[in-house]
């Protein structure tokens, strides 16, 4: 999820369309023939707290196809993410400490390409019992700008210390975090014709965090592609016995969206009845999953899944599916 100040949207558009036009030709190669990747452009780097940096960039072209992101503090590398992502959090830093970041991309043979720009953080200095948060973000507004994008702004918090950031959450998912100076940004990376619930919390150098702000509903503009692909594929239930119990056993292929699915939920029997939730890297690919259903034969049950994405919102259901205990799936 890339956010940057409006004032500079004009700017971002015009620089990823040069980006562009620059990839298209004159790309480097290794010394085998192979294209490289170019170094990622737009990396940004802001102070969370005391002790933490929150970096970003714009995701790369898909040719040559990135595999992963290589996170640099000067020359030591401190942070690895899948090809999808295109944000992370530094942490277990020092306060009052400057710090240079940079970030660079790996094909699918390995092959790295060259570091981006560096840029520079400094943490703040750090609070000692420090236990109150700071007030809640005011006068929340918002509007959507085009298809793809989101302007917000709200009024500054306060805090007996200073604010150290403002985190951006969409529903109950954290998608950003922009420095405590900042009382606006842009939301980029989100889906045509989707209805969005924004909220923003402050957030201090103790990493003490403020309540939610009032709730900004956001709809996006039709678009050619809306909510197509975001449902799970290829979903198949199954159940099978272990000793004299029944399970329904799933299995789907993940839905290829702009970043990590980190969460799905199950509806059974038109309901939600859980949540499933990595707590690690998360699987790509193939999914899989089991649960128990009770120790009756013959009873039938219908499945099916949804994703939560990257944006923060729910993406379409999977095909349903039913299946009796003790039987053979039907399709």
């Amino acid at each position: 999820m890339r956010s940057v100040p409006p004032t500079v949207l004009r700017t971002l558009v015009c620089g990823a369309l040069l980006a562009l036009a620059s990839c298209g030709w004159g790309a480097r190669t290794s010394g085998q023939g192979e294209r490289l990747p170019a170094a990622p452009m737009g990396v940004t780097a802001t102070a969370g707290s005391a002790t933490s940096v929150h970096v970003m960039w714009n995701l790369a072209s898909e040719n040559p196809r990135i595999t992963r992101y290589e996170v640099y503090r000067d020359t030591t590398k401190v942070k690895e993410v899948p090809g999808s992502e295109h944000m992370v959090d530094i942490t277990r830093l020092e306060p009052s400490t400057s710090y240079v970041f940079t970030v660079r991309a790996r094909n699918a043979a390995g092959v790295p390409g060259p570091p981006s720009r560096p840029v520079r953080s400094t943490t703040p200095a750090a609070v000692a019992a420090d236990g109150t948060p700071p007030t809640r973000p005011g006068s929340p507004r918002g509007r959507a700008v085009g298809d793809r994008a989101a302007q917000l702004s709200w009024a500054r918090s306060s805090d007996a210390r200073g604010v150290a950031s403002y985190d951006i959450y969409q529903g109950t998912s954290k998608i950003h975090s922009v420095g405590g100076a900042q009382t606006a940004t842009v939301v980029t990376g989100l889906r045509p014709g989707t209805a969005y619930a924004f909220t923003v919390r402050a957030r201090d150098a103790a990493d003490n965090v403020s309540p939610p702000s009032g709730t900004v509903r956001i709809t996006t503009a039709p678009g050619a592609d809306d909510g197509r692909g975001t449902a799970p594929a290829g979903f198949r239930a199954t159940t099978h016995r272990s000793d004299g119990a029944y399970y329904i056993d799933l299995s789907w292929t993940a839905p290829e969206v702009d970043g990590v699915i980190t969460e799905y939920r199950i509806h059974l029997d038109g309901r939600p009845v859980t949540s499933l939730v990595w707590g690690g890297s998360p699987p790509h690919g193939t999914c899989s999953y089991s649960f128990y259903i009770g120790r009756e034969a013959d009873v039938t049950h219908r499945v099916r899944i949804r994703a939560k994405l990257p944006d923060g919102t729910w993406g379409g259901f999977s095909a349903e599916r039913s299946v009796t205990t003790g039987q053979r799936p039907t399709r």
